[in-house]
Protein backbone atom coordinates (compact mmCIF):
# COMPACT_ATOMS: atom_id res chain seq x y z
CA UNK A 1 0.00 0.00 0.00
CA UNK A 2 1.68 3.27 -1.13
CA UNK A 3 2.27 5.76 1.67
CA UNK A 4 2.16 9.44 0.73
CA UNK A 5 3.03 12.42 2.94
CA UNK A 6 1.58 15.88 2.21
CA UNK A 7 3.57 18.76 3.73
CA UNK A 8 1.54 21.97 3.37
CA UNK A 9 1.01 24.84 5.83
CA UNK A 10 -2.35 25.92 4.36
CA UNK A 11 -4.99 23.61 5.87
CA UNK A 12 -7.49 24.12 3.02
CA UNK A 13 -4.99 23.10 0.33
CA UNK A 14 -3.82 20.20 2.48
CA UNK A 15 -7.39 18.91 2.75
CA UNK A 16 -7.94 19.24 -1.02
CA UNK A 17 -4.77 17.31 -1.81
CA UNK A 18 -5.65 14.53 0.62
CA UNK A 19 -9.19 14.30 -0.79
CA UNK A 20 -7.92 14.11 -4.40
CA UNK A 21 -5.43 11.37 -3.56
CA UNK A 22 -7.74 9.19 -1.46
CA UNK A 23 -10.56 9.44 -4.01
CA UNK A 24 -8.17 8.53 -6.82
CA UNK A 25 -7.06 5.32 -5.14
CA UNK A 26 -8.41 3.89 -1.90
CA UNK A 27 -5.11 2.00 -1.49
CA UNK A 28 -3.21 5.25 -1.01
CA UNK A 29 -2.38 5.79 2.66
CA UNK A 30 -2.08 9.58 2.97
CA UNK A 31 -0.45 11.30 5.94
CA UNK A 32 -0.11 15.06 6.53
CA UNK A 33 2.21 17.60 8.13
CA UNK A 34 1.47 21.28 8.70
CA UNK A 35 5.08 22.47 8.27
CA UNK A 36 8.54 21.31 7.21
CA UNK A 37 9.83 20.51 10.69
CA UNK A 38 6.90 18.19 11.42
CA UNK A 39 7.31 16.67 7.96
CA UNK A 40 11.01 15.89 8.51
CA UNK A 41 10.28 14.22 11.85
CA UNK A 42 7.62 12.02 10.21
CA UNK A 43 9.98 11.10 7.37
CA UNK A 44 12.64 10.04 9.89
CA UNK A 45 10.16 7.70 11.60
CA UNK A 46 8.14 6.38 8.65
CA UNK A 47 8.94 4.96 5.22
CA UNK A 48 7.01 7.01 2.65
CA UNK A 49 6.77 6.18 -1.04
CA UNK A 50 6.16 9.81 -2.04
CA UNK A 51 6.24 13.28 -0.47
CA UNK A 52 4.25 16.27 -1.77
CA UNK A 53 5.81 19.40 -0.29
CA UNK A 54 4.90 23.09 -0.46
CA UNK A 55 7.79 25.45 -1.21
CA UNK A 56 6.83 28.52 0.83
CA UNK A 57 6.25 27.57 4.46
CA UNK A 58 7.16 29.07 7.85
CA UNK A 59 9.84 27.52 10.11
CA UNK A 60 11.37 25.45 7.28
CA UNK A 61 10.73 26.06 3.58
CA UNK A 62 10.32 23.37 0.93
CA UNK A 63 13.87 23.72 -0.44
CA UNK A 64 15.29 23.05 3.03
CA UNK A 65 12.95 20.05 3.42
CA UNK A 66 14.07 18.70 0.03
CA UNK A 67 17.76 19.03 0.94
CA UNK A 68 17.18 17.33 4.30
CA UNK A 69 15.21 14.42 2.77
CA UNK A 70 17.92 13.83 0.15
CA UNK A 71 20.36 13.29 3.01
CA UNK A 72 18.04 11.17 5.20
CA UNK A 73 16.18 9.04 2.63
CA UNK A 74 17.34 9.95 -0.89
CA UNK A 75 15.22 7.25 -2.52
CA UNK A 76 11.91 9.02 -1.68
CA UNK A 77 10.61 11.00 -4.69
CA UNK A 78 9.71 14.59 -3.79
CA UNK A 79 7.06 16.54 -5.71
CA UNK A 80 7.20 20.27 -4.92
CA UNK A 81 4.06 22.44 -4.79
CA UNK A 82 4.70 25.99 -6.01
CA UNK A 83 2.70 29.19 -5.95
CA UNK A 84 2.74 31.49 -8.99
CA UNK A 85 5.73 33.45 -7.69
CA UNK A 86 7.72 30.33 -6.83
CA UNK A 87 8.28 28.99 -10.34
CA UNK A 88 11.99 29.87 -10.49
CA UNK A 89 12.49 28.21 -7.11
CA UNK A 90 10.46 25.21 -8.25
CA UNK A 91 12.68 24.77 -11.31
CA UNK A 92 15.74 25.05 -9.05
CA UNK A 93 14.41 22.23 -6.85
CA UNK A 94 14.58 19.94 -9.89
CA UNK A 95 18.33 20.57 -9.99
CA UNK A 96 18.46 19.68 -6.29
CA UNK A 97 16.80 16.32 -6.93
CA UNK A 98 13.03 16.95 -6.83
CA UNK A 99 11.03 14.53 -8.96
CA UNK A 100 8.69 17.25 -10.29
CA UNK A 101 6.74 20.33 -9.28
CA UNK A 102 3.02 21.17 -9.38
CA UNK A 103 1.67 24.73 -9.57
CA UNK A 104 -1.14 26.03 -7.33
CA UNK A 105 -4.01 25.54 -7.72
CA UNK A 106 -3.13 21.98 -8.72
CA UNK A 107 -4.40 20.67 -12.05
CA UNK A 108 -6.15 17.40 -11.18
CA UNK A 109 -4.93 15.31 -14.13
CA UNK A 110 -1.34 16.58 -13.93
CA UNK A 111 -1.21 15.98 -10.18
CA UNK A 112 -2.52 12.40 -10.38
CA UNK A 113 -0.34 11.55 -13.37
CA UNK A 114 2.75 12.86 -11.57
CA UNK A 115 1.85 10.88 -8.44
CA UNK A 116 1.43 7.65 -10.44
CA UNK A 117 4.76 8.10 -12.26
CA UNK A 118 6.60 9.00 -9.04
CA UNK A 119 5.23 5.94 -7.24
CA UNK A 120 6.21 3.70 -10.17
CA UNK A 121 9.73 5.14 -10.07
CA UNK A 122 10.00 4.50 -6.32
CA UNK A 123 8.97 0.89 -6.88
CA UNK A 124 11.67 0.50 -9.55
CA UNK A 125 14.30 2.01 -7.24
CA UNK A 126 13.35 -0.45 -4.49
CA UNK A 127 13.38 -3.39 -6.92
CA UNK A 128 16.79 -2.31 -8.22
CA UNK A 129 18.19 -2.14 -4.67
CA UNK A 130 16.82 -5.60 -3.89
CA UNK A 131 18.34 -6.94 -7.12
CA UNK A 132 21.71 -5.40 -6.23
CA UNK A 133 21.55 -6.98 -2.78
CA UNK A 134 20.74 -10.33 -4.40
CA UNK A 135 23.64 -9.97 -6.83
CA UNK A 136 25.92 -8.91 -3.97
CA UNK A 137 25.08 -12.11 -2.09
CA UNK A 138 26.39 -14.12 -5.06
CA UNK A 139 29.76 -12.51 -4.43
CA UNK A 140 29.62 -12.48 -0.65
CA UNK A 141 32.93 -13.03 1.14
CA UNK A 142 32.42 -15.73 3.74
CA UNK A 143 34.75 -15.87 6.70
CA UNK A 144 35.74 -14.27 9.98
CA UNK A 145 39.43 -15.15 10.02
CA UNK A 146 41.89 -12.30 10.53
CA UNK A 147 43.03 -12.54 6.90
CA UNK A 148 39.50 -12.23 5.49
CA UNK A 149 38.58 -9.49 7.98
CA UNK A 150 41.65 -7.56 6.83
CA UNK A 151 40.62 -7.92 3.16
CA UNK A 152 37.10 -6.69 3.97
CA UNK A 153 38.55 -3.65 5.76
CA UNK A 154 40.74 -2.81 2.75
CA UNK A 155 37.76 -3.15 0.39
CA UNK A 156 35.64 -0.80 2.53
CA UNK A 157 38.40 1.83 2.44
CA UNK A 158 39.39 1.43 -1.21
CA UNK A 159 36.06 0.77 -2.96
CA UNK A 160 34.91 4.40 -2.97
CA UNK A 161 38.15 5.54 -4.63
CA UNK A 162 39.41 4.94 -8.17
CA UNK A 163 42.71 3.50 -6.90
CA UNK A 164 43.92 0.55 -8.97
CA UNK A 165 44.05 -2.76 -7.17
CA UNK A 166 46.19 -5.84 -7.76
CA UNK A 167 44.81 -9.03 -6.21
CA UNK A 168 47.23 -11.93 -5.71
CA UNK A 169 46.77 -15.48 -4.46
CA UNK A 170 46.67 -19.12 -5.55
CA UNK A 171 44.03 -20.47 -7.94
CA UNK A 172 40.60 -21.06 -6.42
CA UNK A 173 41.01 -18.68 -3.47
CA UNK A 174 38.38 -16.14 -4.55
CA UNK A 175 40.33 -13.35 -6.29
CA UNK A 176 37.36 -12.79 -8.64
CA UNK A 177 35.14 -12.44 -5.57
CA UNK A 178 37.32 -9.62 -4.22
CA UNK A 179 37.16 -7.84 -7.59
CA UNK A 180 33.35 -8.05 -7.68
CA UNK A 181 33.09 -6.74 -4.13
CA UNK A 182 35.29 -3.78 -4.98
CA UNK A 183 33.08 -2.95 -7.97
CA UNK A 184 29.75 -3.42 -6.20
CA UNK A 185 30.74 -1.27 -3.24
CA UNK A 186 31.99 1.55 -5.48
CA UNK A 187 30.21 4.43 -7.20
CA UNK A 188 31.01 2.62 -10.44
CA UNK A 189 28.57 -0.16 -9.56
CA UNK A 190 26.04 1.70 -11.75
CA UNK A 191 28.34 0.94 -14.68
CA UNK A 192 29.48 -2.38 -16.10
CA UNK A 193 32.10 -4.71 -14.71
CA UNK A 194 33.87 -6.33 -17.64
CA UNK A 195 35.96 -9.43 -16.98
CA UNK A 196 38.88 -10.48 -19.16
CA UNK A 197 40.71 -13.76 -18.56
CA UNK A 198 44.11 -12.90 -20.00
CA UNK A 199 45.26 -16.54 -19.82
CA UNK A 200 42.34 -17.79 -21.93
CA UNK A 201 42.89 -15.46 -24.90
CA UNK A 202 45.65 -16.24 -27.44
CA UNK A 203 48.47 -13.66 -27.32
CA UNK A 204 47.82 -12.58 -30.93
CA UNK A 205 44.18 -11.72 -30.06
CA UNK A 206 44.54 -10.13 -26.62
CA UNK A 207 45.12 -6.59 -27.95
CA UNK A 208 42.03 -6.77 -30.17
CA UNK A 209 40.02 -8.17 -27.25
CA UNK A 210 41.10 -5.37 -24.92
CA UNK A 211 41.18 -2.39 -27.27
CA UNK A 212 38.99 -3.41 -30.21
CA UNK A 213 39.93 -3.19 -33.89
CA UNK A 214 38.96 -1.46 -37.12
CA UNK A 215 37.79 -3.20 -40.26
CA UNK A 216 40.72 -4.68 -42.20
CA UNK A 217 43.17 -4.50 -39.26
CA UNK A 218 43.83 -8.22 -39.77
CA UNK A 219 42.48 -11.06 -41.91
CA UNK A 220 39.31 -11.84 -39.94
CA UNK A 221 38.51 -8.20 -39.03
CA UNK A 222 35.35 -7.88 -41.15
CA UNK A 223 34.00 -4.84 -39.30
CA UNK A 224 34.90 -2.30 -36.62
CA UNK A 225 34.66 -3.75 -33.13
CA UNK A 226 34.85 -2.11 -29.71
CA UNK A 227 37.10 -3.72 -27.11
CA UNK A 228 36.67 -4.48 -23.42
CA UNK A 229 38.07 -1.12 -22.29
CA UNK A 230 35.35 0.71 -24.22
CA UNK A 231 32.69 -1.69 -22.91
CA UNK A 232 33.82 -0.92 -19.35
CA UNK A 233 33.68 2.87 -19.82
CA UNK A 234 32.21 4.37 -16.65
CA UNK A 235 32.69 1.09 -14.82
CA UNK A 236 35.40 -1.42 -13.95
CA UNK A 237 37.57 -3.73 -16.03
CA UNK A 238 38.88 -6.85 -14.27
CA UNK A 239 42.06 -8.21 -15.85
CA UNK A 240 42.27 -11.73 -14.44
CA UNK A 241 45.54 -13.66 -14.74
CA UNK A 242 47.32 -10.53 -15.95
CA UNK A 243 50.66 -12.28 -15.43
CA UNK A 244 49.92 -14.23 -18.65
CA UNK A 245 49.54 -11.12 -20.80
CA UNK A 246 52.01 -10.56 -23.66
CA UNK A 247 54.60 -7.77 -23.34
CA UNK A 248 53.16 -5.87 -26.32
CA UNK A 249 49.67 -5.91 -24.75
CA UNK A 250 51.21 -4.84 -21.42
CA UNK A 251 52.68 -1.77 -23.14
CA UNK A 252 49.24 -0.77 -24.46
CA UNK A 253 47.59 -1.34 -21.07
CA UNK A 254 50.28 0.86 -19.49
CA UNK A 255 49.45 3.66 -21.97
CA UNK A 256 45.74 3.27 -21.23
CA UNK A 257 46.45 3.65 -17.50
CA UNK A 258 48.75 6.64 -17.99
CA UNK A 259 46.59 8.60 -20.42
CA UNK A 260 43.06 7.19 -20.01
CA UNK A 261 43.09 6.68 -23.78
CA UNK A 262 43.19 3.63 -26.01
CA UNK A 263 43.61 2.94 -29.72
CA UNK A 264 41.81 0.19 -31.59
CA UNK A 265 44.10 -2.23 -33.44
CA UNK A 266 44.72 -0.81 -36.93
CA UNK A 267 43.77 2.75 -35.96
CA UNK A 268 45.76 5.78 -34.84
CA UNK A 269 42.69 7.52 -33.42
CA UNK A 270 42.64 7.97 -29.64
CA UNK A 271 39.49 7.01 -27.73
CA UNK A 272 39.09 8.48 -24.25
CA UNK A 273 37.97 5.98 -21.59
CA UNK A 274 37.00 6.34 -17.93
CA UNK A 275 37.74 2.91 -16.47
CA UNK A 276 38.87 1.59 -13.12
CA UNK A 277 41.35 -1.25 -13.52
CA UNK A 278 41.42 -4.17 -11.11
CA UNK A 279 43.89 -6.95 -11.90
CA UNK A 280 44.58 -10.39 -10.47
CA UNK A 281 47.28 -13.01 -10.79
CA UNK A 282 48.41 -16.29 -9.25
CA UNK A 283 51.99 -15.59 -10.33
CA UNK A 284 54.83 -13.90 -8.46
CA UNK A 285 55.02 -10.76 -10.60
CA UNK A 286 58.29 -9.58 -9.03
CA UNK A 287 59.90 -12.82 -10.17
CA UNK A 288 58.27 -12.37 -13.62
CA UNK A 289 59.80 -8.87 -13.75
CA UNK A 290 63.26 -10.22 -12.91
CA UNK A 291 62.94 -12.76 -15.72
CA UNK A 292 61.78 -10.15 -18.24
CA UNK A 293 58.23 -11.44 -18.67
CA UNK A 294 56.41 -8.57 -16.96
CA UNK A 295 56.91 -4.82 -17.12
CA UNK A 296 58.01 -3.26 -13.84
CA UNK A 297 56.38 0.10 -14.73
CA UNK A 298 53.04 -1.65 -15.33
CA UNK A 299 53.34 -3.52 -12.04
CA UNK A 300 53.73 -0.26 -10.12
CA UNK A 301 50.78 1.26 -12.00
CA UNK A 302 48.56 -1.71 -11.11
CA UNK A 303 49.68 -2.37 -7.54
CA UNK A 304 48.60 0.94 -6.00
CA UNK A 305 46.66 -1.21 -3.56
CA UNK A 306 47.80 -4.81 -3.11
CA UNK A 307 45.38 -7.42 -1.75
CA UNK A 308 46.74 -10.87 -0.95
CA UNK A 309 44.07 -13.59 -0.79
CA UNK A 310 45.21 -16.48 1.44
CA UNK A 311 45.06 -20.16 0.56
CA UNK A 312 42.23 -22.07 2.26
CA UNK A 313 44.81 -24.08 4.25
CA UNK A 314 45.82 -20.76 5.88
CA UNK A 315 42.27 -19.94 6.99
CA UNK A 316 40.91 -23.27 8.23
CA UNK A 317 38.77 -21.52 10.88
CA UNK A 318 36.54 -20.29 8.04
CA UNK A 319 35.81 -23.80 6.71
CA UNK A 320 32.69 -24.43 8.92
CA UNK A 321 31.19 -21.11 7.73
CA UNK A 322 31.99 -21.96 4.10
CA UNK A 323 30.42 -25.42 4.46
CA UNK A 324 27.26 -23.86 5.90
CA UNK A 325 27.14 -21.30 3.08
CA UNK A 326 27.69 -23.88 0.32
CA UNK A 327 25.14 -26.36 1.71
CA UNK A 328 22.42 -23.70 1.67
CA UNK A 329 23.45 -22.37 -1.75
CA UNK A 330 23.58 -25.87 -3.29
CA UNK A 331 20.21 -26.81 -1.77
CA UNK A 332 18.70 -23.65 -3.29
CA UNK A 333 20.26 -24.40 -6.69
CA UNK A 334 19.04 -28.01 -6.73
CA UNK A 335 15.67 -27.20 -5.14
CA UNK A 336 16.24 -29.78 -2.40
CA UNK A 337 16.17 -29.76 1.39
CA UNK A 338 19.36 -28.56 3.03
CA UNK A 339 21.57 -31.29 4.49
CA UNK A 340 23.49 -30.96 7.72
CA UNK A 341 27.11 -31.87 8.36
CA UNK A 342 28.06 -33.58 11.63
CA UNK A 343 30.70 -31.96 13.82
CA UNK A 344 33.08 -34.84 13.11
CA UNK A 345 32.55 -34.45 9.36
CA UNK A 346 33.31 -30.72 9.58
CA UNK A 347 36.42 -31.36 11.70
CA UNK A 348 37.68 -33.89 9.16
CA UNK A 349 37.14 -31.41 6.32
CA UNK A 350 39.05 -28.77 8.30
CA UNK A 351 42.04 -31.13 8.40
CA UNK A 352 41.94 -31.90 4.66
CA UNK A 353 44.73 -30.57 2.42
CA UNK A 354 42.88 -28.11 0.17
CA UNK A 355 45.27 -27.75 -2.77
CA UNK A 356 42.35 -26.52 -4.92
CA UNK A 357 41.27 -24.04 -2.23
CA UNK A 358 37.65 -22.80 -2.01
CA UNK A 359 36.78 -24.07 -5.48
CA UNK A 360 37.76 -27.59 -4.40
CA UNK A 361 35.87 -27.29 -1.09
CA UNK A 362 32.69 -26.28 -2.92
CA UNK A 363 32.95 -29.27 -5.26
CA UNK A 364 33.53 -31.65 -2.35
CA UNK A 365 30.57 -30.23 -0.40
CA UNK A 366 28.32 -30.68 -3.44
CA UNK A 367 29.54 -34.25 -3.90
CA UNK A 368 28.87 -35.05 -0.23
CA UNK A 369 25.39 -33.53 -0.42
CA UNK A 370 24.53 -35.64 -3.48
CA UNK A 371 26.12 -38.91 -2.33
CA UNK A 372 26.12 -38.65 1.46
CA UNK A 373 23.47 -39.33 4.12
CA UNK A 374 20.82 -36.84 5.20
CA UNK A 375 23.32 -35.77 7.86
CA UNK A 376 26.71 -35.94 6.20
CA UNK A 377 28.95 -37.84 8.61
CA UNK A 378 32.60 -38.75 9.09
CA UNK A 379 32.19 -41.97 7.10
CA UNK A 380 30.75 -40.02 4.11
CA UNK A 381 33.73 -37.66 4.16
CA UNK A 382 36.22 -40.54 4.20
CA UNK A 383 34.31 -42.32 1.42
CA UNK A 384 33.60 -39.45 -0.98
CA UNK A 385 35.76 -36.39 -0.16
CA UNK A 386 39.05 -37.72 -1.47
CA UNK A 387 37.66 -39.18 -4.74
Amino acid sequence: MPKILVIEDEAAIRRVLIKILTEENDKYEVDEAEDGLVGIEKIKKEDYDLVLCDIKMPKMDGVEVLEAVKKIKPEIPMVMISGHGDLDTAVNTMRLGAFDYISKPPDLNRLLNTVRIALDRKELVVENKMLKRKVSKNYEMIGKSSAISHIKEIIEKVAQTDARVLITGPNGTGKELVAHWLHQKSERSKGAMIEVNCAAIPSELIESELFGHVKGAFTSANKDRAGKFEAANGGTIFLDEIGDMSLSAQAKVLRALQENRIQRVGSDKDIKVDVRVVAATNKNLKKEIEEGRFREDLYHRLAVILIKVPALNDRRDDIPLLIEYFTQKIADEHGTAKKNFSNKAIKLLQEYDWTGNIRELRNVVERLIILGNQEVNEKDVKLFASK
